[in-house]
């Protein structure tokens, strides 16, 4: 299983996003899939150019019926991350909605049997993030954000994660 590289998807969310991206390349073997948003918060936080690692592929949500979902039926992957997950991701996983390219990513591994394993921004009620700048912020995700990331808890073949710490752990156990 040391050779199956490692699918991960980016939401456009800002929380957690510079500790996803160091354990993308602490990882390594792994495909980055970005959203239209994600590339577009990546910019805005000053971190697109370091997913440049030689050893790292990106693909880029170009295509209506996403395409690139198909690499997940070649045994390519021996997981699926998505991190950082914006509320709306969530949402979306949570209800079943397979529109975007990350949505069709959650989707078709499930139904291919590749473990998932997401990191939602919104996990606990009150929290402090970081803005483009490292300034601190504080939030407070409604009810409903908190609800849906409950609802993806249940999902059979998904482990959620509520840090970046945790997620660097469950990484660590699929590598």
């Amino acid at each position: 299983m040391s050779e199956k590289r490692i699918a991960w998807a980016i939401t456009g969310a800002g929380h957690a996003l510079e500790d996803c991206v160091d354990l993308i390349l602490k990882v390594g073997i792994v495909d980055v899939f970005l959203s239209r948003a994600a590339e577009e918060v990546l910019a805005i936080y000053r971190l697109d150019s370091r997913l440049n690692a030689p050893s790292m592929r990106i693909y880029r949500e170009t295509k209506a019926s996403a395409p690139l979902v198909g690499r997940l039926f070649n045994g390519v992957y021996r997981a699926l991350v998505i991190a950082p997950a914006t509320s709306n991701s969530v949402a979306k996983f949570a209800h079943g909605i397979s529109d975007t390219l990350v949505t069709n990513l959650f989707a078709q591994a499930g139904k291919s049997h590749i473990p998932i394993i997401v990191y939602p921004t919104d996990t606990i009620p009150e929290m402090e993030s970081l803005g483009p700048h490292r300034e601190p912020l504080k939030v407070y995700p409604r009810s409903i954000d908190l609800e849906n990331t409950a609802q993806l808890e249940k999902f059979e073949g998904v482990t959620v994660v509520k840090s970046a710490e945790a997620l660097a752990t469950r990484c660590a156990a699929i590598i």
